[in-house]
């Protein structure tokens, strides 16, 4: 059966932030305030700041400290319940302070995308990382490798899904062997998917070929992401879902039955962060106990701490109903992220144009939407947006917010002057246009700063 998440007695990894905190903050970063040019990243939030008394420049991207902390106990609660471990995705935030409350949370390592990601995890000391993807290129290799030759206990593992990619390792590791097996997972995909192998009987192909290839490769697993489904056909998609997964773990019984896998644990992961309940439960599910295997099932939901108010939110609301008791009580998880601008022209009735664009929000799963207001002199903290509010376009640095007027939300909207709280779907998309958000409490007040690295 799967082996359970850490103990919250378990201390978690300490990662070395001190460089990062003591870094002057330059006074090229948007949304940085003149008051804190050249002071310490620590000493952000020591200034006084507060975002409804107009004193960040807009744009600017905040992070609201209830939300984040409230995510982060949420999830470990729910992998605790269900008997997983998580690896959340640091592509989505690349971000070192989050990483540290990720792991100070029970997270088991962080995920990376790329190469060039390992690395930059590793200067400020990931002692795990899941590389969700392929190893392919000499410079990506030379890495990795790297990184593996520093560190005896750098704990690695890296995707394959085909012989080409698994010839390529190999000569790879004949150049240039390491002082230890290279860990790897065997991907499953979809046909019309992205990367992964397309079916059972491929999978059993290449699980076996694998398997001939050690000393210098270690099979440890068996991984999907199954977050390459679409659409508004829920049905259909959580079905198709269910078959990917149901082919890890079709996968993952072959190889313990056959002997494919390395000693220690036999990892069994999914990536997505719309169905990790459906994944959790399906490979959670999986015994190798017959064949005396331990396992151990990984999501890297990577969303999860920072969360969205539309797309993921959405997504929620169908995972609540599938998940149960496993779901547990009160509320899921809670948007973090929010983006503000400056109303700057109402130049015809009902419409507002404001300070943000594509250069601040992402728009790849929905365009943003506005969440809040608030009028400097009027209100005394900040106001939910009024219904049939909506942003109907984007130019690079400008926000079309249509806005009627209302009589019930006061003050006749919109002002110039106005402050407007934009929400997100995705999150990763908004995050990689921020080198620098605001950590606010929930009246705005500036309690830190939370740096990225895209």
């Amino acid at each position: 059966m799967p082996i359970p998440p850490p103990a919250a007695t378990d201390a978690p990894a300490q990662l070395d932030l001190a460089a990062l905190l003591a870094a002057p903050l330059p006074g090229t970063l948007k949304g940085l305030p003149a008051c804190a040019e050249d002071r310490p990243l620590a000493a952000l939030g020591t200034l006084g700041l507060s975002l409804l008394a107009d004193e960040l420049p807009l744009p600017a991207a905040v992070l609201k400290e209830s939300a984040l902390a409230h995510n982060a106990a949420w999830m470990r609660d729910f992998t605790q319940r269900a008997g997983v471990s998580l690896c959340p995705h640091g592509k989505t935030t690349m971000a070192p302070q989050l990483f540290q409350r990720q792991l100070d949370a029970g997270a088991w390592g962080l995920t990376a995308a790329t190469a060039a990601h390992v690395r930059s995890y590793r200067r400020f000391g990931v002692p795990r990382i899941l590389l969700a993807n392929q190893l392919v290129g000499r410079a990506d290799l030379d890495l990795v490798w790297r990184e593996l030759e520093a560190d005896p206990g750098f704990d690695f593992y890296a995707l394959v899904d085909s012989a080409a990619g698994l010839a390529l390792l190999q000569q790879a590791l004949a150049q240039r062997p390491l002082a230890r097996p290279l860990q790897l997972l065997l991907e499953v995909g979809v046909p019309g998917g992205r990367t992964g192998v397309r079916s059972l009987e491929e999978g059993l192909a290449l699980g076996r070929l694998l398997h001939r290839a050690g000393p210098a490769i270690a099979l440890r697993g068996v991984e999907a992401f199954e977050g390459v489904f679409a659409g508004d056909d829920h049905a259909r998609i959580e079905l198709a879902v269910l078959g990917m997964v149901e082919t890890v773990a079709a996968l993952a019984r072959a190889g313990c039955a056959e002997g494919w896998f390395a000693p220690g644990e036999v990892l069994l992961s999914a990536g997505g962060s719309a169905f990790f309940d459906l994944a959790a439960q399906t490979l959670a599910a999986v015994d190798a106990s017959a064949a005396g295997r331990a396992l151990r099932v990984v999501l890297r939901s990577g969303c999860s701490l920072v969360h969205d108010s539309l797309h993921y939110e959405r997504m929620q609301a169908r995972m609540r109903q599938r998940a149960g008791a496993l779901w547990g009580s009160g509320p899921g998880l809670r948007h973090a992220l929010e983006v503000w601008a400056h109303v700057q022209s109402v130049p015809e009735p009902g419409r507002a144009i404001c300070t943000a664009g594509r250069r601040d929000l992402g728009t790849d799963a929905a365009l943003p939407q506005p969440l809040a207001w608030y009028r400097p002199g009027v209100h005394s903290q900040a106001q939910p947006a009024p219904h049939g509010w909506r942003l109907s376009a984007l130019n690079d640095q400008h926000a079309f917010l249509d806005a009627a007027a209302d009589a019930g939300t006061g003050p006749a909207p919109l002002a110039v002057g106005d402050l407007i709280g934009f929400g997100v779907g995705h999150p990763c998309t908004t995050l990689d246009k921020w080198p620098l958000l605001h950590r606010v409490d929930d009246h705005y007040r500036v309690l830190g700063g939370i740096r990225t690295f895209f």
